[in-house]
């Protein structure tokens, strides 16, 4: 089987995991693509050094907020296409890996629909590298043997069923979840979670201005609204999160408790 990244390959579609910011996590494979790229469709959040890797590149932002896409995915997928049929190398950048809670699965159905060849090399995941950053593993042999992964931006999210993904003995990863995080709270409490659950929220992992910040589960809400928390940020709960390097310390962690008795 002939590689995609072969450069006599033409007309093709890489879809690139960017990893969590940190230009140095990068895959050698993802950095091979980038130099071979002549379209460069790339995500908001890829740290403009990530996006440096690919100079000759014409470089197309498909950035997304919060209710505010600069294109909808239906337009993204057919830009995609557009692209590669004119003989283009496209490598659609993404951040994080691809294929979690990066909707990349949906750009592959969109290229093989349309009869063109597709190739994706995954990243590090957001979570994932914020755990590591933060030295707070997801499981423990001690304290957790699962690990769950969960979008908080989405439809529907009171109706989505989380039973069970949260609790002693497991770590529930939320990512997208700054801007609802009190309702995400009063959800998993409604579910039976402990209050006094810990939690962590680890802020602009592996960038400059990061943070891992720490409260308990019924703070949630106010503790980042008092810590003017912004995206991109990893909510973690669960007991594991008590391992984590944090810029909070332990007394402020017991006077937290003591206002939730």
């Amino acid at each position: 089987m002939v590689s995609l990244l072969d450069p006599e390959r033409r007309g093709r579609v890489i879809l690139v995991g960017a990893g969590p910011g940190d230009p140095g996590l990068l895959t050698v494979r993802a950095v091979e693509a980038l130099k071979a790229a002549d379209v460069l469709v790339h995500d908001g959040l890829v740290d403009p050094a990530v996006l440096d890797l690919a100079p000759q590149a014409h470089r197309i932002s498909v950035a997304k907020q919060r209710s505010k896409h600069t294109l909808p995915q239906e337009a993204i997928n057919a830009l995609i296409v557009a692209h590669v049929r004119t003989g283009a190398i496209v490598v659609r950048l993404k951040g994080g890996d691809p294929f979690i809670f990066g909707r990349g699965g949906e750009e592959v159905e969109a290229v093989r629909a349309a009869g063109l060849p597709v190739e994706v090399i995954p990243g590090v995941s957001a979570a994932l590298g914020a755990a590591a950053e933060a030295m707070l593993p997801l499981t423990h042999r001690d304290w957790s043997s699962t690990v769950s992964f969960v979008a908080g931006q989405c439809k529907g999210l009171a109706e989505q069923d989380w039973s069970g993904l949260a609790g002693k003995g497991r770590t529930l990863v939320i990512y997208m979840g700054v801007a609802t995080c009190p309702q995400i709270a009063d959800k998993l409490m409604a579910d039976g979670v402990a209050p006094d659950m810990p939690v962590a929220v680890l802020e602009r992992a592996t960038l400059a201005g990061h943070r891992a910040l720490r409260t308990l589960l019924a703070d949630l809400g106010e503790m980042v609204e008092r810590e003017k928390v912004k995206s991109p940020a990893i909510i973690v709960v669960g007991e594991v999160t008590m391992l984590a390097d944090a810029e909070d310390k332990l007394a402020q962690w017991a006077r937290t408790a003591e206002t939730l008795a």
